[in-house]
């Protein structure tokens, strides 16, 4: 199993993600605050994890329903998800990412 634990930023909300392999499909498990992150994580429940780590072919899931529900493009949530499924997937190793934002 892979966790990606995401705090959004302004707006508050935490959301844990939990994925975990079976047989050829990742399984996902939300965790959130945000309501509209709820309703993505309704949908968002399994992927295939070649097609969610790359915009090539068809638009991962992951994305297709962040456009579906989410108002802000810049919500670090679906990039989230997606280290969680590479993880979950051995297609990448954990390892913790930071977005800094300032204004100068």
């Amino acid at each position: 199993m892979a966790k990606s634990e995401i705090t959004a930023g302004i707006c508050g909300f935490s959301t844990t993600v939990n994925a975990v392999m079976e047989d050829d499909d990742c399984k996902i498990t939300i965790e959130t605050q945000c309501q509209h992150i709820k309703k993505m994580a309704e949908e968002l429940t399994e992927v295939d994890p070649y097609q969610e780590i790359s915009f090539k072919g068809e638009l991962p899931l992951t994305y297709e329903l962040a456009i579906k529900y989410l108002p802000h493009a810049a919500c670090p949530v679906p990039a989230g998800i997606i280290k969680a499924v590479e993880v979950a997937s051995r297609m990448a190793l954990p390892k913790d990412l930071f977005i800094k934002v300032s204004k100068e």
